[in-house]
């Protein structure tokens, strides 16, 4: 059965995808007590990185967002994949996005935005939560973005 946070995220015309499997030595989520938390996930389908390189240079600032929302994607897989269903998230507590800038780009807050927005539209008032949005110089397998999300859950 279609959770009711699927079913939001369908109306704004995305999909859950399968979880994509680590790139490393390391679990791609974890849940500690009511936190669920993801590794970075980065903007790939299946195994293909979607999004590549710098913005500011070789992205601008909306494909940036639509990488954040990607990961965002990825990240709500995770999360799935731990606890079952999205309707058990409670709520979004943490956004931590980390976007590969050129020299001089400074709408790092823009990029993660993409993502930011798919959570509200996702769970609402609920999916509302602190973040934090970095300028990295390199990111894992040239990845345009690279993000974190911390989940309550409940029972």
């Amino acid at each position: 059965m279609t959770s009711t946070v699927e079913q939001r995220l369908k109306q704004h015309g995305h999909d859950v995808p399968v979880p994509p499997e680590a790139i490393g030595f390391y679990v791609p989520v974890l849940r500690t007590g009511n936190l669920v938390i993801t590794s970075g996930q980065l903007p790939v389908i299946g195994k293909e990185l979607m999004f590549k390189g710098k913005l500011g240079r070789e992205l601008h600032e909306e494909e940036g967002a639509n990488a954040a929302r990607l990961c965002a994607l990825n990240a709500l897989a995770q999360i799935k994949s731990c606890i079952g269903n999205l309707d058990r998230v409670t709520r979004i507590v943490r956004v931590e996005g980390y976007v590969q800038s050129a020299e001089g780009f400074t709408k790092q807050p823009a990029v993660i935005n993409g993502a930011s927005e798919l959570l509200v539209q996702a769970f609402g008032e609920a999916g509302k939560h602190t973040r934090i949005a970095v300028g990295a110089n390199e990111l894992p397998i040239n990845a345009a973005v690279e993000l974190v999300v911390w989940a309550e859950v409940g029972d």
